[in-house]
């Protein structure tokens, strides 16, 4: 590896080094409470280093949540040949998008709970070009797709998709945050509200194996 791409691949890491720390500090205390000087205390940095290489805190907000959306597409988009029955693949996407939020919870609570910058940036999350947007297209296509089969009832695909995100938000959302909850078994529970979702949407309601 010549010097070049040696500096390249330590200015990649120290980036990273600098998301992963800002992620779980807005995680922790809540985004206003962080200062960009918090964040190159934590990984033993001057916070000149941290504006090398991010504007300023809305910018790592901004690559924070784009790289939790990009990770969820990429499992969205994984699903895509998974099965042959539309509602099955459907219901894994909605399985899958809960557990990568329970698997990475930091991740998930500063893109869909902690941070205020959502609303006041939301050009920037819901363009053409967004993984945001992306990742709830691809949901949608499944819905679109059990509509077109005669599978679910004929229903609007975006009131249906947004009504399915904000089910599983909630669950999710819900076992992040009340850890501590005495919840019935988690995978009972999160079957449950699949299940519950999607019987309500089948245009012939069966029972799922």
């Amino acid at each position: 590896m010549g010097t070049k791409e040696r500096r390249e691949r330590q200015r990649r890491m120290l980036r990273q080094e600098i998301l992963n720390a800002a992620r779980e500090l807005f995680a922790k205390e809540g985004y206003d409470n962080v200062s960009m000087r918090k964040i190159a205390e934590k990984i033993d940095y001057s916070p000149t280093t941290i504006y090398l290489h991010f504007k300023d805190k809305a910018e790592l907000l901004r690559c924070i949540c784009d790289e939790t959306f990009e990770n969820l597409l990429e499992i969205m988009r994984s699903l895509k040949n998974s099965c042959d029955d539309p509602v099955v693949c459907l219901r894994k996407a909605l399985r899958a998008y809960i557990e990568f939020g329970l698997s990475h919870p930091n991740h998930y609570k500063v893109a869909f709970i902690v941070h205020p910058g959502y609303l006041e940036d939301l050009d920037h999350y819901t363009r053409e070009s967004s993984k945001g947007r992306q990742a709830f297209e691809e949901l949608m296509s499944k819905v679109v797709e059990c509509i077109q089969q005669g599978r679910f009832l004929k229903l609007d695909a975006k009131m249906v998709s947004q009504g399915l995100w904000a089910g599983i938000h909630g669950i999710t959302s819900l076992l992040i945050v009340h850890r501590d909850y005495p919840w019935v078994d988690r995978n009972d529970l999160i079957d449950h509200v699949v299940d519950t979702m999607l019987r309500g949407l089948e245009a012939e309601p069966e029972r799922f194996d």
